[in-house]
């Protein structure tokens, strides 16, 4: 189902229903679908998504209980667009563009290789150390999922299809979802103005309550 994407590993463990626990989603029922329609005006609205909660029940009659983690690579096309700020399109603001792509497909996204350290100077000292080797790869994404084996390898699917789409460079005048990213940083940062109105920081959708967190994976 992944195509051609280049999974890294796969890790097979039988694990209990994570509805009992309450350990594995952590995402909540935040508004952070809505990814089809993405670069539509603000206006026109987020979808309500599918909660995990939801997704796990549904699909129980079906489960074996097996609970795999799997790696898959992306690269990003630095060779193509040399001068094109791929992480900073990638993070958004506070790094909320990337958590909704990982709340939404419960994956979790790692940026690596040269250029992923916003310091290059930082970048320089730690090439090299443990821990750090991918300094020395170009830049690319790592995928990661820990979900049951019905459905993880739909979910890494879903999560490639969309980086890959935000990877494509855009004319800036046509590109409806970095003015949505300038946008909320207005919004957070408290220098948003509707109608001659200064709107607060603190009335930012996209603040802690919504309980936006990463998506999370065992080692």
């Amino acid at each position: 189902m992944l195509g051609n994407s280049s999974v890294i590993g796969q890790v097979g463990l039988e694990l209990p229903n994570p509805l009992a626990s309450g350990g594995l989603f952590a995402n909540g029922g935040a508004d952070i679908n809505g990814w089809a329609s993405r670069f539509q005006s603000e206006m026109s609205g987020l979808r309500q998504p599918t909660s995990p909660a939801h997704n796990w029940l549904s699909s129980q009659s079906s489960s074996s209980g097996l609970i795999v983690k799997r790696t898959i690579k992306v690269d990003i096309p630095v060779d193509q667009y040399p001068n094109f700020n791929f992480v900073g399109r990638l993070l958004g603001p506070r790094g909320n563009s990337l958590k909704r792509v990982e709340a939404s497909t419960e994956c979790r996204v790692l940026i690596r290789g040269r250029g992923s350290i916003k310091d290059p100077i930082r970048e320089e000292i730690m090439r090299g150390k443990p821990g750090y080797e991918h300094l020395n790869e170009p830049l690319h994404m790592l995928v990661e999922a820990e979900l049951p084996v019905e459905i993880i390898d739909a979910r890494l699917m879903q999560a490639k299809e969309i980086l890959e789409d935000l990877l494509k460079p855009m004319d800036e005048a046509q590109d409806m979802y970095k003015k949505q990213q300038l946008r909320e940083l207005a919004l957070l940062n408290g220098t948003l103005r509707d109608e001659g109105s200064p709107m607060s920081g603190s009335v930012s959708p996209f603040n802690d309550s919504l309980g936006m967190k990463r998506a999370k994976t065992r080692g």
